[in-house]
């Protein structure tokens, strides 16, 4: 079939309206391409593909009969294992949870069934989401397509590689601290971090409650802005089982209507020194939007050495003693990127609850300072990390050189709940691909997705990893 491996999910799902093609071939086909480059990967976790083909089926006769059909009918998709499948496990990477199966999907996953979505099956993570490395004692690392010695990212590493190579027309991740948009950097497809409330969270794990939720989120992950934009538009919305749920109207952006919109190529000392070839990306970028009637200028940002130290604050101690308490009697079940993460975590002093009072009234006063500086220039671009995918087993929480410094460039915006998007723009030279980071304030995701749309436009077509062609 000439459109596969690599057509957009919207596309799909208007040949499989028009008649064009059957959703049971679409799913056998992407189940096919799965059992070939399963092994290679290890994007899975778990294939339901006697669900997928039932599925399938129920899908072509909604079709036969003419049917109202939802705006994702027959859309191969997967779901990062971390997220609740009714009977599908749930293991968020880890040997303590191998036996946990959902009992019932998350309101995402109703959202993208009631749309006529199929779900192939789930996809790998680090254990418990707290590394850009995906690798556990459970299921094993997963490589990234591009290049087989790679790392795919993390902790959405499994839902990136399986989207990149074709084995799935796009998805759901989440992210505490660019485990959405380092993936799909790494692997070269797009994926949105949401502002915490657009997109329920209930159903994942580890859940999103308590007094530093905004920290996490879920969000979509495809190949192309408008299939993330068509995935969003499915899954958001308020829940109830969301505290921080909000019920804004989605809105669309006409490319027009932004044109001198005031973009910020963004400068901060605190964000670290990115490859030239991750800078080189950036400026293209800026220049593609230029071209098309943006106004694009340095912008100096203040004050994000201290939102990082507060996001690790959070990320870290707060995080991971909470971590340490729940597998306590367990240790020697934990993943080595696990145990690095706990003693890097909770190497200090017990957290106070008088420093975790003041460092939630120290985030929001950031967080509006960082809005203040941004009134005017409501778009930013940055890299995503300092540099593409690492090889395997580089990742590591080292002073100088780990996570704290190579992952900054995301990890921000997660302490303010600012909505990124990684689009991809380059290639290196070592043939892997470069993301760019497009960023806007709270809630004005749909901005972002429209910019980074209109920079994916200019780039040119969607380029799939040429180690695996369709």
């Amino acid at each position: 079939m000439s459109f596969f491996p690599y057509h957009a999910l919207t596309e799909i799902a208007q040949e499989i309206r028009s008649k064009n093609v059957s959703p049971v071939e679409i799913v056998e086909l992407h189940l096919k391409r799965i059992e070939v480059l399963q092994p290679k990967l290890n994007a899975f976790v778990h294939l339901d593909a006697d669900g997928a083909r039932q599925q399938a089926c129920v899908a072509e006769k909604s079709v036969m009969r003419g049917a109202q059909l939802g705006s994702l009918h027959g859309a191969p998709l997967t779901i990062k294992s971390c997220i609740g499948v009714a009977g599908w496990p749930c293991p968020a990477g880890s040997l303590l949870r191998k036996d946990h199966v959902a009992k019932q999907d998350a309101p995402l996953v109703s959202r993208l069934k009631s749309a006529g979505a199929i779900l192939l099956g789930n996809t790998n993570t680090p254990e418990f989401l707290v590394a850009y490395e995906t690798d556990n004692l459970l299921t094993g690392k997963t490589s990234n397509p591009w290049d087989l010695a790679h790392s795919s990212g993390g902790s959405s590493g499994g839902e990136a590689a399986a989207i990149a190579a074709g084995c799935s027309a796009g998805g759901v991740g989440s992210d505490g601290g660019g485990s959405i948009r380092v993936p799909a950097h790494f692997c070269g497809i797009c994926g949105l971090k949401p502002t915490p409330g657009r997109v329920p969270g209930t159903g994942h794990f580890p859940p999103g409650a308590g007094a530093f939720s905004w920290i996490g989120v879920v969000g979509p992950m495809a190949r192309t802005i408008a299939d993330v934009r068509a995935l969003f538009e499915v899954m958001a919305g308020p829940d109830a089982g969301d505290a921080l749920s909000a019920p804004v109207p989605v809105r669309a952006y006409r490319e027009g209507e932004l044109r001198g919109t005031r973009i910020g190529i963004l400068e901060s000392e605190a964000l670290g020194v990115a490859t030239p070839e991750t800078r080189a990306a950036v400026a293209r970028a800026a220049k593609l939007l230029c071209e098309r009637g943006f106004t694009v200028e340095p912008f100096q940002l203040n004050c994000l050495d201290r939102a990082l130290d507060l996001w690790w604050f959070f990320f870290g101690p707060v995080i991971g003693n909470l971590i340490r308490h729940s597998i306590a009697g367990h240790e020697n079940q934990i993943s080595p990127m696990l145990c690095e993460y706990l003693s890097c975590a909770t190497s200090g002093n017990s957290i106070t609850l008088d420093q975790f009072t003041k460092a939630c009234a120290e985030r929001d006063l950031l967080r509006a300072e960082i809005l203040r500086q941004m009134q005017d220039t409501p778009v930013l671009l940055s890299p995503v990390s300092t540099g593409p995918a690492f090889r395997h087993g580089q990742g590591n929480y080292s002073p100088g050189t780990g996570y704290r410094d190579t992952m900054r460039f995301s990890q921000w915006l997660n302490l303010g709940g600012f909505p990124g998007v990684s689009v991809p723009v380059a290639v290196s030279n070592e043939g892997l691909p470069i993301g760019v980071q497009v960023i806007a304030r709270p809630f004005e995701d749909e901005l972002a997705l429209a910019v980074a749309e209109a920079i994916e436009q200019a780039r040119g077509p969607w380029q799939p990893p040429p180690a695996f062609p369709a």
